[in-house]
């Protein structure tokens, strides 16, 4: 017999359907029946008669005819809301889908899988693993390490032995011992209690890599938990069942306490839960629609669900993730602003950056010149100023290597400190099932990551500094020989003068979020918890100046490309030119004034979006002139590795424009 889930006014609602011929309006009807009989006052309604609504899918909200029937238009268990015509939601309200909600109408289950260890998971693995793109599976070894810790967990719980988190209480409640007959109570205590967190809930993207990332550290087999439990977590991941977790609540020490709390909540059927095929919906029903089972937990299966600095460190690795892909594209930008702006490459030359060899100073160095170098692409605009009396530029341009650079190192730095981190065990007790003991640590404490991501945030927020600088300097007709705000009937129109503003207000509200929150500590726990780290917000505010970052940068690409308008007919080298034709794909010249939120939009997926990036579009001619430039027995350091650069001091790039240059 076909049962849906149906929504109504924050109620979820199992409707058994006897007839497959009956129609949707019958199911609403139905829905909004058992609805009034629940409630003391009927709901408000004298009769099911009186109830207008209409119905809609919760995957996609897609609206349903009232007419049709339920077995032409709904699969088995399909979960739908009934709307009432004429209420007025709370803005308190969990919607039936997250936020995008285009993107999860089109989710595709993933074909392939990634085999987890514990040890060899890589940050870009995480993100993906977050974008649904693949299923987890254990590794054989991994499996086995799991089952031997397991072992330890059986054998204390048998003989009875204190050990904290298994047989006695948590935190403050450390000494009072639990009796056999409720240590399963007690787990499941633990994690309703510790569900005690506030906000937003995080996206289902950052729900999956939290869940990922938490088996990861599970598969160390170093937490205690049971094979058959571990599977059923895998399992949800796999048919993307997510928990309802807010993104506020953790101070990072114990770990990430109430984020995995409510993480474990869904898991256990409790709380709520999003899949693509349900929307937010009680976990228990998600659950069911995918032929799941609730995790009943066994004693230490909730503490191994819930301790760790999984909510940091997978909000760091897509914060770090980031940061790479938008540094990377702020090269190619500043070089273009440069072009604008008729400023010389002779700051890039290979001599100066190879007597300050910092890694990331000497590959932006050589970014601009294999993007700008006229020997190898001419450029009609470098050509119209090559005997100029400008001596040289101002610092937001001659001083890219050295600024964009230590982002470069900066981000290297944190991306070593995250993948060490997610493949670590994080848990307290830990269980060594080769010394057949259990120890309590401290391997919960977030600083590491707490520390990496304020440095983050820091370090990244600078390339939005100086772009916004470059912007103003694009819409300051005194500095850029070009039209003021970059707009022809300046006065009738404005231009780009709000966007510079919205740049410059995005730069301050920058540096408030760049204050480190890891130098605040709280105490807590009665005292047991001491010092804490405070990483949540440091992940969550790292992500803020990221997106930020990117915005200014988007706007600065826009006011490039426009400038470029002004010195037609000439044109740019060709990867430059390359990277016009692609902004002007999506944005067209800004010949009068429009609504301009769209365009800055459009360009800041251009700066996000793998496929069609400012990045992919100027990379092959970056790679072409660093195999034609880098000798090939030059060896690769550590640092340059983990960010794909080679080392760029010996190429001979010496671009001659401003020839009386000193």
């Amino acid at each position: 017999m076909p049962r849906y889930t149906v929504h109504v006014r924050g109620e979820w609602l199992a409707v058994p359907c006897l007839n497959c011929r009956n129609t949707i309006g019958w199911l609403g009807k139905e829905a909004v029946r058992r609805y009034m009989k629940n409630k003391p006052d009927n709901g408000g309604f004298a009769s099911v008669e009186e109830v207008k609504f209409y119905i809609r899918r919760c995957k996609g909200l897609g609206l349903l005819d009232l007419d049709d029937t339920v077995e032409d238009a709904l699969e088995d268990n399909e979960f739908v809301e009934v709307v009432i015509e004429g209420d007025i939601m709370s803005p308190d309200f969990i919607p039936s889908q997250p936020e995008g909600v285009h993107l999860y109408s089109k989710y595709r289950e993933p074909e392939q899988y990634i085999s987890l260890d514990g040890n060899s998971l890589t940050t870009e693995d995480l993100v993906n693993l977050g974008k649904g793109l693949y299923k987890i599976k254990l590794t054989p070894e991994a499996e086995a390490k799991v089952k031997q810790s397991r072992e330890v967990i059986e054998r204390i719980v048998k003989e009875q032995t204190v050990v904290y988190g298994i047989t006695t209480g948590f935190g403050k409640f450390a000494r009072t011992v639990i009796p056999n007959s409720k240590l399963r109570e007690l787990q499941v205590n633990l994690v309703r209690s510790h569900s005690a967190g506030v906000g937003k809930p995080l996206s289902p993207e950052r729900s999956r890599m939290l869940l990922a990332l938490r088996i990861n550290v599970l598969a160390k087999g170093y937490s205690g938990i049971s094979l058959e439990t571990l599977q059923q977590v895998i399992e949800a991941f796999n048919a993307s069942c997510l928990s309802y977790i807010p993104e506020k609540g953790t101070v990072g020490a114990s770990g990430d306490l109430a984020p995995l709390s409510h993480l474990a909540l869904g898991l256990i059927g409790e709380g709520k839960m999003w899949s693509p095929k349900s929307g937010w919906a009680d976990a228990k029903y998600v659950l069911e629609a995918h032929g799941l089972r609730p995790i009943t937990l066994k004693p230490k299966e909730g503490l191994a669900l819930i301790n760790g600095t999984q909510m940091i460190t997978s909000l760091g690795c897509e914060a770090v993730e980031r940061a790479g892909a938008i540094a990377r594209q702020a090269d190619i930008i500043a070089a273009l602003t440069l072009e604008v702006l008729k400023g010389t490459t002779r700051a890039f030359d290979t001599d100066i950056h190879a007597v300050r060899p910092h890694q990331g100073q000497a590959e932006v160095a050589f970014r601009f010149r294999s993007l700008l170098d006229s020997d190898h692409h001419p450029s009609e605009i470098a050509e119209s100023h090559r005997f100029c009396d400008r001596v040289q530029d101002a610092y937001t341009m001659r001083c890219c290597p050295q600024v964009h650079g230590v982002v470069n190192d900066t981000i290297a730095f944190v991306k070593d400190i995250m993948t060490t981190e997610i493949n670590s065990a994080t848990d307290n007790p830990m269980v060594f099932a080769e010394r057949a003991e259990t120890i309590s640590g401290g391997n919960f404490h977030g600083e590491y990551p707490a520390k990496a991501l304020d440095y983050l945030a820091i370090g990244v927020h600078e390339l939005a500094a100086i772009s916004e600088r470059r912007i103003e300097r694009l819409c300051n007709p005194s500095l850029s020989e070009l039209p003021a705000f970059l707009v022809t009937e300046g006065g009738l129109n404005s231009g780009f003068m709000i966007a510079h503003c919205t740049a410059a207000a995005l730069v301050s509200e920058n540096k408030a979020l760049c204050h480190p929150s890891s130098v605040d500590s709280l105490s807590t726990s009665a005292a047991t918890e001491d010092h804490v780290s405070m990483g949540g917000w440091a992940a969550r505010k790292a992500l803020r100046v990221i997106e930020h970052v990117e915005q200014v940068l988007a706007i600065e690409l826009l006011a490039a490309c426009q400038g470029i308008e002004f010195l037609r007919p000439l044109r740019t080298t060709t990867p430059l030119e390359k990277v016009y034709d692609l902004v002007r794909s999506v944005v067209r010249p800004w010949m009068k004034d429009r609504f301009m939120a769209p365009d800055i939009e459009a360009a800041h997926r251009l700066l996000v979006e793998q496929k069609a990036s400012v990045w992919e579009v100027a990379k092959p001619y970056i790679e072409k002139y660093r195999r034609e430039h880098i000798p090939e027995s030059r060896p690769i350091s550590p640092t340059a590795f983990s960010l794909g650069l080679r080392e760029m001091s010996t190429d001979v790039g010496h671009d001659h424009r401003h020839q009386d240059e000193l």
